[in-house]
This record gives C-alpha cells, structure tokens and sequence, in this order.
C-alpha cells in the first residue's frame, strides 16, 4: 500500500520549502495528526504557513453511509496562511489539528465552500472562531494517487469573524469572497476587522 503521508509530505516541501517547527497532536480513537510550520519571508514581510499532515491518511466518507470505504472518497490536507510576527498564531496548531480530525470523528467531508468552527479563538485573542474552506489547487497542486485512491487535495483555510461565518450561512461562501475581495481585505492578517457586511 502506498504511503500517502510521505508523498503527502513530500508535495508540502516541494511547493512550500522545509518545514521549521512540526508538532503532532492524537485524538482519542483518530489517527495521529501533525501540523508542519513553514516560513515564507518575502518583500511584504513573514508569512506563516501551517499545513496538516494526518487527514489524507484515511479517505473522508460520507456520514450517512453505514461502512465507510478504506480505499474510495475525497483526501484533503489542510493550509492555513498569516503575516507572521503579530500575533502569537503558533498556538493554531491544536485547532487545526481538530478540524483535520474532524472527518474521522465527526465523519463529515470537508470540502471548498464549508465552515468550519473550533468553538473558540483560532490562536489567543484572534477574532476567529471559524474558516471557511477554500479552492485548492493554487498554493500546493493536488496530489494524484494511484487508482483507485482519490487525489489529495491541498485545502486553504480562510479565518472568518463570527459576523462573516453568519453572513457567509445567509449569503454563501461566494458571496463573502467577493465581499472580501471588493474591500481588499487581507485575508493574512492576524487581527483583521470583519469585512463591511451592511
């Protein structure tokens, strides 16, 4: 059987460089789940990179199904991007690895256009509870796999304010994006306000 973490891995560094800090986190009765941090240092500054490393391992099946498929189903890595050096953000690291456990303990499928909310600050004192899933496919390339295992997808995790997620369940994630993107919003910063909803 294929090691997917290791080719998993192995795209990461390809599209992302060498990882600086990793750290692993386990849910009582999940796989284990790492979170690897890489530094982007460029003329705009620092920006801070998490990835998952764990979530692809097993496919995400469908919650209604009565046996899940071992082979079959959509994998996902997930990513999540911020200016570094304003905020103490290394302490994303067991939120995210909450939500790349999510499909193994709550067996939901994570996929572009979701919520997703950990209930809490995303790091101490960040005005986020929740992300919302982006398209993949422009940071890290997906990963193909052998047949019949499904590609893996490389998600971008995008911090929303509650009053985003609330927007976002009236209007959709399309909406709010463009919303963002209209008030060029920049989705890196730590300690953003929330986008003008009105």
């Amino acid at each position: 059987m294929v090691d997917v973490l290791a080719l998993v891995e192995a795209r990461l560094r390809t599209a992302l460089g060498d990882p600086d800090a990793r750290a692993a986190v386990t849910f009582l009765g999940t796989d284990r789940v790492e979170v690897l941090r890489f530094q982007d240092d460029n003329q705009d500054g620092t920006v801070v990179r998490y990835a998952t490393l764990g979530m692809s391992a097993q496919p995400m099946s469908d919650p209604t199904a009565m046996l899940a498929d071992p082979v079959a189903g959509p994998r996902a890595e997930l990513v999540l991007s911020v200016r570094g050096g304003l905020a103490d953000t290394d302490k994303v690291l067991r939120p995210l690895a909450v939500l790349a456990a999510s499909p193994q303990v709550e067996g939901v499928i994570v996929a572009p256009g979701a919520s997703l909310d950990v209930g809490e600050p995303l790091w101490p004192g960040a005005p986020f509870t929740s992300v919302l899933v982006a398209e993949p496919g422009g940071l890290v390339e997906d990963l193909e796999l052998d047949e019949p295992l499904d590609p893996v997808r490389f998600l971008p995790l995008l911090p929303m304010t509650p009053n985003e997620a609330a927007w976002k369940r009236v209007h959709g994630a399309q909406a709010l994006q463009e919303r963002w993107l209209t008030n060029g919003t920049d989705l890196r910063d730590p300690s953003r306000k929330s986008v003008p909803l009105d």
